[in-house]
């Protein structure tokens, strides 16, 4: 990663993928905050085209622009194909942009944050006011702790939806991508119960991590799983997903309840959906195999 100089127009952040061969950059006006947390390197940039810019240990997390489309996804497709869902859990996703999403939906009672780390909050807080705009909602509840022990902790059957809005697989993160993660996620929800978890880019990381995590999921009891991929500029290749995993099906949805939403989206709505269901040729062959 290069580090652009401060107050310097012609300055740039990059994200260099060295294993992919790759990387992305944007123009940047300067670095408006940088701290080491207890768990991880944060900064917050300001960009030319793309507003403020969160990077976690020099990796692109999000920005005012285009953040809209990973936490619509991460959020509406799986609420609108759970019957009924009343209480949902947030793994991660402490810029609270899934959060405020999640509780769009008037038919949620509780949705609780849990995230390892609070300076991501506070600084989403100051910086993306906008994202944050839910949390005194008398619904959200903000814990700041371990995703992975809250899940081994939870009662049985106590959850209707868990959200994985993690970072990538490595560091903090790596548990929330294993067998024994999602078989405490399992327990942990309702008859009609799902977890989506972001799932990185279907071109890249497809059998690096999409495959294994299919089959960790089932290895956990998850009958029913479906990849669902959505663009994402600022994230490695362009191209990105969320894994949506039931005890009972995940491609039928309440289809004419997105239609009517009473609440306004950017991105998503009923056709984005369906269409989102709809697999790509080499996800089919690859299940073959």
């Amino acid at each position: 990663m290069t580090t652009p100089t401060l107050d310097n127009d012609s300055a740039w952040f990059s994200e260099i993928g060295a294993k992919e061969g790759l990387a992305f950059s944007l123009r940047v006006h300067g670095r408006l905050h940088a701290e080491q947390s207890p768990y991880q390197h944060i900064e917050i940039w300001d960009t030319h085209e793309f507003g403020k810019l969160m990077t976690i240990d020099g990796f692109v997390m999000l920005t005012s622009r285009d953040n809209f489309l990973y936490h619509e996804m991460m959020s509406h497709p799986a609420l609108f194909t759970h019957p009924a869902p009343k209480r949902v859990v947030i793994v991660g996703g402490g810029d609270c942009g899934t959060l405020k999403e999640v509780l769009k939906h008037p038919g949620v009672e509780h949705a609780l944050q849990v995230d390892i780390d609070e300076r991501v909050t506070r600084l989403s807080e100051l910086y993306f006011p906008e994202l944050c705009e839910s949390n005194h909602d008398p619904r959200a509840e903000l814990h700041f702790g371990d995703g992975i022990q809250w899940m081994k902790d939870a009662a049985p059957g106590s959850v209707d939806l868990v959200i994985v809005d993690s970072t990538d697989p490595i560091g903090p993160a790596e548990g929330l991508f294993s067998a024994g993660f999602y078989r405490d996620v399992h327990r942990a929800l309702g008859a009609d119960g799902l977890v989506v978890q972001q799932s990185e880019s279907p071109l890249l990381h497809y059998d690096s991590i999409i495959r294994p995590m299919h089959k960790a999921m089932r290895e956990a009891g998850f009958g029913n799983i479906v990849t669902m991929p959505f663009p994402q500029p600022v994230y490695p290749s362009g191209w990105w997903s969320a894994t949506l995993a039931g005890k009972n099906s995940v491609t039928d949805f309440r289809e004419r309840d997105a239609q009517a939403k009473t609440f306004p989206t950017r991105y998503y709505n009923a056709a984005i959906h369906r269409g989102a269901l709809a697999q790509p040729e080499f996800f089919l062959r690859s299940r073959a195999d």
